[in-house]
C-alpha cells in the first residue's frame, strides 16, 4: 500500500489496486473562513483568539486536478466542514467528480450526498463492504472526550497480497479503538492526531497519550500521522508531537509533510 499526505485528514489510499481519496477537503487556504464564522457560534475553542483563523491553514500542496486524477472512490468518515468540502445549501463535495463512488458513514450522509448530486453513495457496514478486491469494513469511533460532536469512523482495508490498514478517523482513544486493533491486527494504523478541541466537546481527536496506548495496545503496527497542522482548533503541531512522543519513548510512526507518500 501507498499513502499520500495531502493536507489535514485528506490522504491518497493505494490498496488492493484501487485508488482511495479520504475526507477530501479541497478547499484553498482559508476559504472555508474562521470558527467564530459558523451560523450560530454553535463551537468555541479555549484560546478565543484561534477562533478568527481561517481555515485550512495552508494550501494544497498540488492542484485539484492533480490530487483528484486516477482516483476509483472517496471515502468520506464523516460531514465536519474539516472532511469535505460543503457549501451554505447544505450540498458537499462540489469539487469532486459525481460519477466516483462515494463511501459513507450511515444513511444520513448518503442522502446528503446524493442530495448534491452523486451517483453512487454507499453506506459502509460493520460487517465489511467489498469494492474491486478490496473489503471495507466500518468501524466504531468517540468523536470527544466530553460530548461527541456528531457521529464518525473508522474503516480497516483489507485485501490479499495487502497488510491490513485501520483509518481510524476522527476518534479519541477508547476502548472500542482498543478492541479494533485487537481484533484486526492492522500492520499500519492511521491516526488524525492534532488533539483538535472545543469547549464544548472536549479533544476531539487523539493526542499524544492516545498514540502510546495504540502503539501499546498492538506493539509493531506502524503509526501514520494525519490531521495536522491545518485547523485552528488542534493543540499539537506536527513539531510539537515530536517532542511529545519521544518524551513517550514511541518511535514507530511517520508523520510526513503535507505532498510526502509512504510505502508499507
Amino acid at each position: 500500500m501507498k499513502i499520500q499526505q495531502i493536507r489535514n485528514a485528506t490522504v491518497r489510499i493505494a490498496f488492493g489496486g484501487k485508488t482511495f481519496l479520504i475526507d477530501p477537503w479541497l478547499a484553498g487556504k482559508g476559504e472555508t473562513g474562521c470558527i467564530a464564522d459558523i451560523p450560530g457560534h454553535p463551537y468555541t475553542i479555549p484560546d478565543p483568539v484561534k477562533e478568527m483563523i481561517p481555515m485550512p491553514i495552508f494550501p494544497l500542496p498540488f492542484d485539484r486536478n492533480t490530487i483528484l486524477a486516477g482516483v476509483d472512490a472517496y471515502i468520506v468518515t464523516h460531514l465536519h466542514p474539516d472532511h469535505v468540502d460543503m457549501n451554505l445549501d447544505g450540498t458537499v463535495g462540489a469539487p469532486l467528480d459525481h460519477t466516483v463512488p462515494v463511501f459513507v458513514q450511515n444513511e444520513a450522509d448518503r442522502q446528503v450526498f446524493v442530495k448534491s448530486g452523486f451517483t453512487e453513495v454507499t453506506v459502509l457496514k460493520a460487517s465489511g463492504t467489498s469494492f474491486g478486491d478490496v473489503k471495507l469494513t466500518k468501524t466504531p469511533a468517540r468523536h470527544g472526550t466530553i460530548n461527541p460532536c456528531g457521529e464518525a469512523c473508522g474503516v480497516i482495508f483489507e485485501a490479499d497480497d495487502e497488510k491490513t490498514l485501520y483509518l481510524a478517523g476522527d476518534t479519541v482513544w477508547y476502548e472500542s479503538v482498543g478492541e479494533t486493533l485487537r481484533t484486526f491486527k492492522p500492520a499500519v494504523t492511521l491516526i488524525n492526531a492534532c488533539a483538535a478541541e472545543t469547549v464544548q466537546n472536549g479533544r476531539l481527536i487523539m493526542n499524544d497519550e492516545d498514540i502510546e496506548a495504540v502503539s501499546r495496545t498492538l506493539p509493531g503496527t506502524r503509526i501514520f500521522l494525519t490531521h495536522m497542522d491545518n485547523v485552528p482548533h488542534a493543540s499539537i503541531t506536527r513539531t510539537q508531537m515530536r517532542g511529545l512522543l519521544a518524551r513517550r519513548g514511541i518511535t514507530d510512526y511517520v508523520m510526513p509533510a503535507d505532498g510526502k507518500t509512504e510505502t508499507f
